[in-house]
């Protein structure tokens, strides 16, 4: 089996696929999408052009969508691992997946997105709703992991590997307050502390000169906010 990952280390859903890869030592193959050559290339793998997408030579099968890679990458290793086994167990992974892509993913995405417009066709109408999203969900986050360790229950899911990528970039530009939000705050340490995790932060460190915004000078702390 070959697996070829699209994808380019500093987007957001890529690192969540990646912390899967990483989580379940699944071997693969990274072909980097750069520039407008790269997309067009992966236009031809997946029209939409989003990444990232996952090739199985093998099964000759094109995979988009970071979700359904990750459920494909837990078969593929035996299953029961990102995805449980447990019907009620596996639901609560694909809800807070689907949490973190909806309510902190898109509206990071809105933030950033909007600083790459031109002057003149900005939207501030949007951020603010961006933001206003974000704090509701901080606070929907933070009383989830009151009394769990992970997003999803007592083990790490699919969950935290859609949950940590945004908070990565939010910790830039959107931040939690750490006492409001201590669980997010003590959640976002223990994700960090995850090899998986720590190697997507290292492959991207090289591109963060990408990032329209600036960079905090404790963005890479791990300290208690």
């Amino acid at each position: 089996m070959t697996l070829v990952l699209h994808q380019h280390p500093f987007a957001a859903y890529c690192q969540k696929a990646l912390v899967a890869l990483y989580e379940l030592d699944v071997p693969f193959e990274s072909h980097l999408v750069d520039g407008e050559e790269g997309r067009a290339e992966l236009a031809r793998l997946w029209p939409m052009a989003g990444m990232p997408v996952l090739r199985d030579d093998g099964a000759d099968l094109t995979l988009p969508e970071s979700t359904t890679i990750i459920e494909y990458l837990d078969r593929v290793a035996g299953g029961g691992r990102l995805v449980p086994d447990d019907r009620d167990a596996a639901l609560q992974a694909r809800l807070w997946d689907r949490f973190a892509d909806q309510y902190l993913a898109t509206p990071m995405q809105k933030i950033v997105g909007d600083e790459l417009r031109p002057e003149g066709r900005r939207d501030a109408e949007g951020v603010a709703e961006a933001r206003r999203v974000l704090d509701t969900a901080y606070g929907v986050l933070d009383a989830r992991l009151a009394d769990q360790r992970w997003a999803a229950g007592a083990a790490f899911t699919m969950a935290d590997c859609a949950t940590f990528p945004p908070l990565f970039y939010l910790r830039a530009i959107h931040r939690w307050d750490p006492d409001a939000h201590a669980n997010v705050a003590r959640y976002y340490r223990d994700l960090l502390a995850r090899p998986s995790v720590a190697r997507v932060v290292e492959e991207a460190r090289p591109f963060r000169e990408l990032f329209p915004l600036p960079w905090p000078a404790d963005q890479d702390d791990v300290g208690p906010s």
